[in-house]
């Protein structure tokens, strides 16, 4: 490889990549999906039972959500819950996100005979916006994609000896997707089986006798041995009955019902459409989306020229697109694990890869750093809490943010390193996006020690919005008994001071508490919001930021006494 990439700046992006995935992983507002916190619940109640089986959950329907070995990762990872942190949660999953990205790099440095076209695909998956946002939180993702892509990878990295071995790769198949299963859904054998076939059947180059002769038995058993490994779930666990109806009839044959009025309307058109599947598929890569449809648009060009590799790769991502496009919920997460092969793409044509895709990536990037600038120097002059100065920023945020746009500027005009600074910038973006909410990392976001001590062994009613958000406030007031209200309800001040002995409470910045006579505030601090009207939308895009993007949470004490009744209540959050 010539120019635009070389092992200098490579590994010095690789140096930029593990500073990224490392940098607050302890994060509230890290990109994530809404399921980590029902995990983390799960998680916890079932440490306190001490058993690894069955998984314990407060929330209806939701306790066999997902197989075990996501669960007992975080046990073992918290110690049975007594280190009960964000890190302690998350560390696993970029341990399993850096495992991938070596196995791409060895597979890939194998057959192209370039180490820097191995590394490349590696920081050319890190990069993608999906790697980011499911590799790292406490998720299914990271296990599942580790595990589903080891056997394609060691296929690519031992070529002939692992498509002719005859028992050994297949029992190792079997092993790893077996594993695969037993952290995301036994679901996953039908595209993984299905993508072997097309291996094997391009391996015998398309012989469908030769296949059929001396390589279905080894699909068979790579098959049986992974549901056999899935079925540990159903041997071990005291009762298969409610693992059989929340998870395989509820979790996963619901997913085929029909989403609105029919399979065909729904497969054709609406949100959950094949073509949104395309779309949501492409856009896994983040900013780098059209860098990857422009790879895609030349492996078409060359499809007569394509080498026997990229041939798997493509047939990889196509037997998980076909699969995964006939359930009627169709989401571009279940194709997390076809996004090392599109990496693996990108690396092999780099070089020949048109400009366009990366500078797009680049204008992109430069219209999110201005936008982080404005936004953060707008936070940074606003008076919160009737407070000047409270949301700061050190002299090093402001060196970074303006050091990395200027780099990605440099980059649209610097033909000879656009590639390679539109990678670089990919992480850049990901650290501004981090260091531009760190404030609310800090005192500014948490409660103190005395307020925490205060509250602790006490019930505490708190705002929730969807199923487990407790388990986020549990990581700002760990020692109480939390108890969850309609988050609509957050600011209806006078209702929750009457009908709470304890409770958060958020109100708009610069409004005046009317709090009752008995009421006392023991502690405050700020919150960011998550949903907007398109007015408030509005109105942020004008700098009005402090009064539409966060609220004030109050911890307030009322003369409500607790009874029984109100202890055995809904809870919100369940």
């Amino acid at each position: 490889m010539r120019g635009s990439f070389s092992y200098r700046s490579g590994l010095l992006i690789l140096l930029l990549g593990v500073f990224t995935y490392l940098y607050a992983l302890d994060s509230r507002f890290a990109p994530k999906n809404g399921d980590e916190y029902p995990y983390m619940h799960i998680v916890r109640l079932t440490a306190t039972t001490g058993e690894w089986l069955p998984l314990q959950s407060e929330m209806e329907g939701l306790k066999n959500t997902k197989p075990p070995l996501i669960f007992w990762q975080g046990i073992a990872s918290t110690h049975w819950a007594d280190q009960w942190s964000l890190f302690n949660l998350r560390w696993p999953s970029v341990l399993y996100t850096s495992l991938t990205a070596l196995c791409l790099f060895l597979a890939v440095r194998r057959f192209s005979g370039n180490a820097k076209t191995g590394l490349l695909a590696s920081l050319v998956w890190l990069s993608f916006f999906a790697t980011y946002r499911y590799g790292r939180p406490f998720l299914t993702d990271p296990p599942e994609v580790f595990w589903m892509s080891l056997p394609f990878l060691a296929l690519l990295y031992w070529g002939k000896t692992a498509f002719n071995s005859k028992i050994i790769f297949p029992l190792f198949a079997g092993l790893c997707l077996g594993l695969a299963l037993l952290a995301k859904s036994f679901a996953y054998v039908v595209p993984a089986s299905f993508a072997l076939g097309l291996y094997y059947w391009r391996w015998r180059e398309w012989s469908i006798s030769k296949t059929l002769i001396f390589d279905l038995y080894k699909i068979c058993l790579i098959a049986i041995l992974a549901l056999g490994v899935f079925a540990l779930w159903f041997a071990f666990d005291p009762y298969p009955a409610d693992v059989w109806k929340e998870f395989v009839l509820g979790e996963n044959a619901g997913k085929f019902d029909a989403r609105t009025s029919n399979y065909l309307v729904d497969l054709l058109s609406g949100g959950d459409s094949i073509w949104m599947l395309i779309m949501t598929s492409l856009a896994n890569a983040g900013l780098f989306t059209l860098v990857l449809l422009s790879t895609l648009i030349q492996c078409w060009r060359e499809r007569r020229f394509l080498s026997f590799e990229e041939s798997l790769l493509l047939l990889l991502v196509l037997a998980f697109f076909i699969v995964f496009s006939l359930p009627s919920q169709r989401s571009g997460r279940y194709l997390l694990p076809v996004m090392p092969a599109f990496a693996a793409l990108i690396a092999l044509h780099w070089e020949r890869l048109p400009m366009w895709g990366f500078r797009i990536a680049l204008i992109l990037q430069a219209i999110i750093f201005s936008a982080l600038i404005w936004i953060t120097s707008q936070l940074q002059q606003s008076t919160f809490q009737g407070d000047v100065g409270v949301w700061t920023y050190s002299y090093g945020h402001w060196a970074f943010m303006l050091i990395s746009l200027g780099l990605v500027i440099f980059g649209l005009f610097q033909q000879a390193g656009t590639k390679t600074i539109a990678l670089a910038a990919c992480f850049l973006i990901y650290l501004g996006l981090a260091s531009s909410l760190s404030p609310l990392e800090g005192r500014l976001g948490r409660f103190t020690p005395e307020v925490i001590a205060q509250v602790q062994d006490k019930d505490l009613w708190v705002p929730c919005d969807y199923r487990a958000k407790d388990e986020e406030f549990r990581l700002l007031l760990p020692t109480s008994r939390l108890h969850g209200y309609l988050a609509s309800e957050a600011g209806e001040l006078s209702k929750l001071t009457s009908s709470y002995p304890l409770v958060l409470v958020q109100t708009p910045l610069g409004t005046k508490l009317d709090l009752c006579d008995s009421c006392q505030i023991i502690g405050r601090r700020m919150e960011m919001r998550a949903r907007h009207s398109n007015e408030e939308i509005v109105e942020m895009l004008k700098g009005h930021f402090g009064q539409y993007l966060f609220v004030n949470e109050y911890l307030i004490a009322t003369p409500i006494v607790s009874s029984a009744a109100l202890l055995s209540a809904k809870d919100a959050c369940r």
